[in-house]
């Protein structure tokens, strides 16, 4: 077998220094509309409540905003983890809202019905989403169909379902009738709780949980499996090309199956993670909704280039806005301006490879033209050695 070159440590660093700088560009672009978009609405508030509230973001509530920073967070990483493996091995998983739905599902029937303890309802919640997505995948290994569209009619059929199991006709074992939603954990099944190891005092909140370290350990471990395994390399190699990988000896269709039940467990080990720290509950009468959090892992995966290291820093700028946009004064601007700054930075890392692309020739032309500097200079030196001679 032919041994692969590698690209050298130069190639490396400007490779990724130039997908830190088109990051960069996506997030100052949107920052910058948004702060017109503010101008627009009302100029005379613009810049103090408005963008220096957004680019504040839990700070400006400190330490309770923050608190839930990190609670969002969590998830979002987790979905933008979903999306990311699956973008690593050429498949699109548009499916993480469903994948979401269902394990949330199965992280809060296991807490409030069967009444076990939070790392089971955390398996749990990895295991429905898993199936839920091992789903398309079969779809697309054996009848070759698009991911996209059975991913998509998935995360509807996932919703109605959940819903209805959920609601009972009103009487559902997990709804809570009063107040429209799920029971509370805390009240109802306090054993399910991720523990707060003293974060939820530390932050004045009653959410804040280990649930973030617990999304940075699993981000790290994705990046691992994918860059440093064989497993990784071959799910890798089929995404780049199936006919190829085929020819290698590596089973396409398995990998693709295994690709997208890994990007499921993924999204739905995030809803486990908000769900069991007591997060929200879910309301089953929103039924027209998928929650966001899986769309929003998008989001973070394309502003990470799919990097699993990069999307913990994408999801925590994601949810820093977000939060920022749910303190401006409501009596000046909505607080949808910090969802039309993601919108726009989700739509600039459409453009990113492009930035990506010019970085790098920027970063090429200052290498050559310091090479084509240095040589004048060597042959100076080696121009009299000659002479002597």
């Amino acid at each position: 077998m032919a041994k692969l070159n590698k690209p050298s440590l130069g190639t490396t660093i400007r490779q990724n220094s130039s997908g830190v700088l088109a990051a960069l560009m996506c997030i100052v672009i949107g920052l910058v509309i948004g702060l017109i978009a503010l101008f627009i609405i009302n100029p005379e508030h613009a810049l103090v409540d408005g963008f220096w509230r957004i680019l504040q973001g839990g700070f400006y509530d400190f330490p309770y905003g923050c608190g839930k920073v990190l609670t969002q967070t969590a998830p979002l990483i987790m979905t933008g983890l979903s999306v990311a493996f699956a973008f690593k091995t050429g498949l699109f998983n548009i499916g993480a809202a469903g994948q979401y739905t269902l394990g949330a599902f199965g992280a809060l029937y296991f807490a409030i019905v069967l009444g076990m303890p939070w790392w089971v309802c955390l398996l749990v919640s990895a295991a429905f989403g898993a199936l839920w997505g091992a789903i398309p995948g079969i779809f697309k290994a054996y009848l070759n169909i698009n991911e996209v569209i059975t991913s998509i009619m998935f995360n509807w059929i996932g919703l109605y379902l959940v819903n209805e199991i959920i609601y009972g006709r009103g009487s559902g074992v997990m709804y809570d009738a009063h107040n429209t939603r799920t029971w509370k954990l805390a009240t109802n099944a306090p054993q399910a709780q991720i523990p707060s190891c003293g974060m939820s005092e530390l932050f004045h909140t009653s959410n804040t949980t280990i649930a973030i370290f617990l999304a940075i350990i699993v981000a790290i471990v994705v990046w691992v499996v994918l860059e440093k395994t064989t497993f990784g390399y071959e799910l890798k190699a089929v995404g780049l090309n199936k006919n190829a990988a085929r020819y290698a000896g590596i089973n396409e269709k398995k990998n693709v199956i295994l690709s997208m039940t890994i990007a499921g467990a993924l999204a739905g080990f995030g809803a486990g993670l908000f769900y069991l720290s007591g997060g929200g509950e879910w309301n089953p009468l929103n039924s027209t909704s998928l929650p966001a959090m899986g769309f929003n892992g998008i989001a973070t995966a394309l502003l990470a280039n799919s990097n699993p290291i990069g999307t913990i820093f994408s999801s925590l700028f994601i949810s820093h806005i977000s939060v920022g946009g749910a303190y401006l004064p409501t009596k000046y601007f909505p607080s949808e301006i910090a969802d039309l700054i993601s919108g726009i930075i989700i739509y600039l890392c459409a453009f990113s490879m492009l930035f990506r692309t010019l970085f790098e020739k920027k970063l090429i032309h200052k290498k050559d033209t310091a090479n084509a500097n240095a040589e004048p200079a060597a042959k100076a030196v080696t121009k009299p050695e000659k002479e002597g001679k």
